[in-house]
């Protein structure tokens, strides 16, 4: 009885959300505003002991599923081209001392690979980084924690924290827009949302297999075709990995107590532990799809990942200070970008060549 009333007080409202965006001709204004609204909802009735915020909850999320899925039925609309032509446009403005570096910073913030010659993709192909080219998870993660960075001036009040979880949701779901809404951005949107929700909502904490069986269901309500994507597999398989193995991996390094040192080592064996637990989870569906397997893929998310973060963090402070007209810092962040950028290509060749 009790399963039967949670499956009307989740259906009811979140089919009256779809009936309601379907009645606005604005999808991407309601695509915008309902997670938002939902953090907002949620905050408020932190205090109240009644069903409904729960009830409006799911009315935002049907109106969200129904406004998303015909945005992205549009997403070749021309504001969309023109924010990420004017993006591309802004990196290509960049002074890099070498072209190879702006052809990677462009690929990694806008995912258009057009300006990369062969030689780099094949690199990293042999290297087993593909992934770090494709525009994914990853890289709305890493521009996600800078814009979460940025966004600690506003404070630490609660208000505070309910705005900068507004803000960083409208950032990330117009970054994920901007840059064609590939299936793995999508999720990586989904779960920062669900994730910055639940932080403000009334005596809940969000667990892992709650936040993953959320979004998951969230994408095939908007996309149902995306579970035929390979992307979309990866994506789910990695983070199920993550939320699955990766504590227990962890878990083997022995505790350091209260000292609370930095220990490098510790710092070393998580990346190690996070890379297993998303290749024990991949692996299969990678062999099976495209009959390979990384052979380096420890040596190359250790080395790899750590530099296309600080390339992705310095090249977005360089257009920063750019966009500022600060000439000095950004000459000094474009310079740290393209010496970044040339160390990575080496690592990888180096690793390709083993």
């Amino acid at each position: 009885m009790e399963e039967a009333k949670d499956i009307v007080g989740i259906s009811v409202p979140f089919a009256a959300g779809i009936l309601l965006s379907a009645s606005f001709p604005w999808h991407f204004a309601v695509a915008a505003a309902s997670l938002p609204l939902a953090a907002l909802l949620m905050y408020a009735g932190k205090r109240a002991r009644s069903s409904v915020p729960f009830l409006l909850l799911f009315l935002l999320l049907g109106a969200f599923c129904h406004s998303s899925s015909m945005v992205a039925g549009h997403s070749d609309r021309l504001y969309f081209q023109k924010w990420l032509s004017a993006f591309s446009g802004m990196i290509d403005s960049l002074p890099f001392p070498h072209q190879g570096t702006r052809a990677l910073v462009r690929a990694l913030l806008t995912g258009r690979r057009d300006m990369l010659s062969r030689d780099t993709v094949q690199v990293f192909r042999d290297a087993g980084a593909s992934h770090i080219l494709a525009l994914s998870g990853l890289h709305l993660g890493i521009i996600c924690l800078l814009a979460g960075s940025a966004l600690s001036i506003l404070g630490r009040s609660r208000t505070a924290s309910v705005l900068r979880s507004g803000f960083l949701i409208l950032f990330a779901a117009a970054y994920t827009l901007m840059t064609g809404a590939s299936p793995s951005t999508v999720r990586a949107l989904l779960f920062t949302s669900i994730a910055e929700a639940a932080r403000h909502s009334p005596g809940r904490k969000a667990s892992p297999a709650s936040v993953w069986c959320t979004a998951l269901l969230v994408q095939l309500v908007l996309r149902p075709d995306s579970i035929s994507s390979t992307g979309f597999r990866l994506s789910y398989l990695a983070m199920l990995g993550i939320f699955v193995l990766f504590p227990r991996l962890e878990a083997w390094y022995p505790s350091g107590g209260r000292s609370g040192r930095f220990d490098p080592f510790r710092r070393i064996w998580s990346a190690v532990a996070l890379s297993c637990s998303c290749q024990a989870f991949t692996a299969p569906l990678v062999w099976f799809t495209f009959h390979t397997f990384p052979k380096h893929f420890i040596l190359t998310n250790l080395l790899a990942l750590p530099l296309t973060e600080l390339l992705m963090a310095c090249s977005i402070g360089a257009l920063a200070a750019s966009a500022l007209h600060a000439r000095t810092l950004g000459s000094m962040l474009t310079g740290a970008a393209d010496a970044i950028s040339c160390k990575l290509l080496w690592c990888l060749q180096t690793i390709a060549g083993m």
